[in-house]
């Protein structure tokens, strides 16, 4: 999340650019094109629109033009139509995680898109400092990737599920909610699968029970002292009271980023935020409030407090691979060599 609801976030247009890029900056020249039909890979840049949360959360549309970007990679065999999945990444940005994420899905014979909401906008490192695009930015970039790849030959527009890390999970998560679908998401399309690993569930929004039918899973640390695994177990049993397709799998003892092998088992992320304490919810359209304070969301809420342990749990990380890669055999409906 952000320091104030009133950060600004993008609303991404699908029009495809190529790029020459040089270190924290972004250089870009239109191409003139909207689809990938002439089945363009690698680095794929599309425009975008910035808006404010509050202007996402209402729905509307206004904003200021922006570009970002995403890594299009195919499985060395390919036959037919493949699926895909599009990788959203957390605080930190883009990097080794999702890079391997994609290896790993591109073995199994799928597609990956990975966007850089940060990298793409032409951010720099430390993104830790808070002054990035939101989660609900994020959905948005989902959404016009989505659109975006379903027009390419090689894929199958009904096969592309959306996977994210922490506060890409965010976005994973909360873009199978129908009332951001209809306000921001391609007509006609939408994801095959949402895959969530370690989001941030602390956040109640109006109509989030009318979710889609498509599987959703969240997979989640017990020793998470960052966001906080309580409140995604809340979320999950309203959800499935409504009769939603979602799961939530627990990993005992596992911490925050335990998926992240370039982190030793248990490390203080002195920027990061402990959301534990706190619980925000959405009251009107538009206006996020500290549920037992009803004072405006802000980072600087008494709630938080800073510095949370984050490490690598090599055997939760072992067995959520295998759990992904079941799932997405069977959304997929694939055939692995």
């Amino acid at each position: 999340m952000q320091s104030s609801m009133a950060k600004l976030f993008p609303l991404v247009l699908t029009v495809a650019v190529t790029l020459m890029i040089t270190p924290g900056v972004a250089h870009a020249q239109v191409t003139q094109t909207v689809t990938l039909t002439a089945g363009q890979t690698g680095r794929i840049a599309f425009e975008t629109t910035t808006m404010t949360d509050a202007q996402f959360l209402k729905g509307e549309k206004k904003g200021s033009p922006a570009r970002t970007w995403g890594d299009l990679q195919f499985p060395e065999r390919l036959t037919g139509r493949a699926p895909a999945v599009v990788l959203l990444h957390g605080t930190v940005g883009a990097g080794p995680r999702e890079e391997r994420w994609a290896a790993e899905l591109n073995r199994l014979g799928v597609a990956t898109f990975v966007l850089d909401s940060f990298g793409g906008r032409g951010l720099a490192p430390p993104f830790e400092s808070g002054a990035v695009p939101s989660p609900l930015t994020i959905i948005v970039d989902a959404y016009r990737a989505l659109s975006l790849l379903a027009t390419h030959p090689q894929i199958d527009p009904k096969r592309i599920a959306v996977m994210g890390f922490s506060r890409g999970a965010i976005a994973s998560l909360y873009s199978g909610l129908r009332r951001f679908q209809r306000s921001h998401g391609p007509a006609g399309l939408e994801f095959a699968a949402h895959l969530a690993f370690y989001p941030n569930c602390t956040v109640t929004y109006i109509d989030d029970e009318r979710m889609t039918d498509r599987p959703v899973r969240i997979y989640h640390g017990t020793a998470d002292e960052n966001l906080p695994i309580e409140a995604c177990r809340q979320y999950v049993k309203r959800l499935r009271r409504a009769g939603k397709d979602v799961q939530l799998t627990e990993y005992v003892g596992a911490r925050h980023s335990f998926d992240n092998s370039d982190l030793p088992p248990a490390v203080v992320q002195s920027r990061g935020l402990n959301w534990t304490r706190c619980r925000f919810a959405e009251r009107a359209a538009g206006e996020i409030v500290n549920t037992g304070t009803n004072q405006a969301f802000s980072l600087s809420d008494s709630c938080f407090s800073r510095g949370p342990m984050v490490g690598y749990f090599p055997s939760a990380h072992a067995e959520y691979v295998r759990a992904v890669k079941i799932l997405l055999v069977a959304a997929f409906k694939l055939h692995p060599h």
